[in-house]
């Protein structure tokens, strides 16, 4: 019994092997993964194929979101890594030691913005207490935060320091409560700094809901809102959303964002500043 040669066959030759759709699908993604982009009549000839199987092929393809079309070929899909959910706070101790020389770029950088300003609002954290050691000789300065080691850290130096009412957050260190927000609900600062545990395309995060009332306390009530991020938070999530990137005005880091962090950034007008080398 003989059966009629395939158009396939018939256009490169019946004694090459004609691959199954599977096969070719992931002959092409190795293709685009190699090479980032192909024509339709270059994957044809690689394959030894038609070019019209090829578009089918590539239809199929984008349509299980592997690739995307472009005119005349395909490119490989960007990979994005997956969000990690971060469940547990790690210790201050263990936080201040990581990326220790990372939040110091991070804290001069955040220096040079701040240093002018004469109310500085300073949230919790292991960025904003480097930063704090930053600004012991602004004599004209007025430091408000709800960070007992922030506060310590300015003790005996030329900015006043002011520190709110409430309830004592054990490990952290930070004051919390309603007394707390009402008291700083009350002011107007130059500039607030805040640190955070997480960032995505989807906004802020961080780990405690009682450090997170008066970070949006901070953001509402500051005229410049600065958020102090180490690149190894980027896609990172936890337990509470602070808020959004139009909340912000200015993202400093050590390190470019992923893709769909830095576009998300673009999208709400945020300053984004890479922290270059200590000299």
């Amino acid at each position: 019994m003989t059966t009629s040669p395939s158009p396939d066959d018939a256009t490169h030759g019946s004694t090459r092997a004609r691959l199954l759709s599977p096969a070719r699908h992931d002959r092409i993604l190795e293709l685009l993964r190699t090479k980032g982009a192909a024509s339709v009549v270059e994957i044809a000839q690689t394959l030894a194929v038609s070019e019209m199987t090829v578009r089918r092929d590539l239809a199929e393809l984008e349509q299980a979101g592997r690739l995307a079309r472009v005119h005349g070929g395909a490119v490989a899909r960007p990979t994005v890594d997956p969000v990690a959910m971060d469940r547990e706070e790690p210790t201050f101790a263990a936080r201040l030691e990581r990326r220790r020389d990372a939040k110091a770029r991070i804290a001069a950088a955040a220096f040079s913005l701040v240093s002018s300003c004469r109310t500085i609002a300073l949230d919790v954290g292991t960025s904003t207490y480097i930063l704090a050691e930053l600004l012991r000789d602004l004599s004209l300065a007025k430091v408000f935060t709800n960070s007992l080691r922030v506060a310590n850290a300015l003790v005996g130096t030329a900015p006043d320091v002011y520190l709110p009412g409430g309830r004592l957050r054990g490990e952290e260190m930070a004051i919390d409560g309603p007394t707390a927000i009402a008291q700083f609900e009350a002011l107007w600062f130059d500039v607030a700094v805040i640190g955070v545990s997480g960032v995505t395309a989807d906004g802020l995060f961080d780990y405690s809901p009682e450090d997170t009332e008066m970070k949006r306390v901070y953001l509402r009530r500051a005229g410049q809102r600065i958020v102090l991020c180490d690149s190894s938070k980027f896609r990172r999530m936890s337990l509470v959303r602070v808020g959004s990137f139009a909340e912000i005005t200015t993202l400093i880091t050590e390190a470019p964002p992923p893709p769909d962090v830095a576009d998300a950034l673009a999208r709400d007008g945020v300053d984004l500043i890479i922290a270059p080398d200590l000299p």
